[in-house]
């Protein structure tokens, strides 16, 4: 992406200036970098070029965030955040690739343990649960758990139906 100053010198505003949406940028270069998105409900999709996309999130949306990049030797970084998009004005972190940025549910790093966080989605998914609607303090607790080395609770459908109920008496 290119930075604000760069766009507004050659008169150019960028896509998400000055919208509530949060934006993750998308690229896609073979054998070097990849960044996409495990799950998510998007607003809208641009297509900036080839290996470039932008996907958009209304707020309070919850998606995952994927980064993987490689040289000739190997792997080098590999990442996974699980992240709420938040309204605008709204308290966030940063994160790359992600404007403004959002709140973070999860952040996990290295491949054995990101390895691990998408196969806890597929359990969760395969339970048929849509992975945008579980609990964000579930999130939280995955990520605490990979961090300090242990194994994560299973997501089942009586604690999404406890947090669905929970939602519901809390706005």
């Amino acid at each position: 992406m290119t930075s604000a100053t760069t766009s507004r010198a050659r008169g150019h505003t960028l896509p998400f200036a000055r919208d509530a949406l949060t934006h993750a940028e998308l690229t896609h270069i073979e054998k070097r970098v990849e960044n996409w998105i495990r799950f998510g409900h998007e607003a809208q999709e641009q297509i900036l070029d080839r290996r470039r996309r932008i996907f958009s999130f209304h707020p309070g949306s919850i998606f995952a965030f994927v980064r993987w990049a490689a040289n000739d030797f190997g792997t080098i970084a590999s990442r996974i955040d699980i992240l709420r998009a938040v309204a605008q004005g709204e308290a966030c972190q940063t994160v790359p690739f992600i404007q403004p940025g959002g709140e973070i549910l999860l952040r996990v790093a290295g491949w054995p343990k990101v390895e691990q966080v998408l196969r806890h989605i597929d359990a969760v998914e395969e339970a048929g649960i849509d992975a945008c609607t579980v609990s964000p303090d579930h999130w939280r607790h995955v990520g605490n758990r990979l961090n300090a080395g242990e194994q994560p609770r299973t997501y089942t459908m009586a604690r999404h139906r406890a947090w669905l109920r929970r939602r519901e008496i809390v706005p």
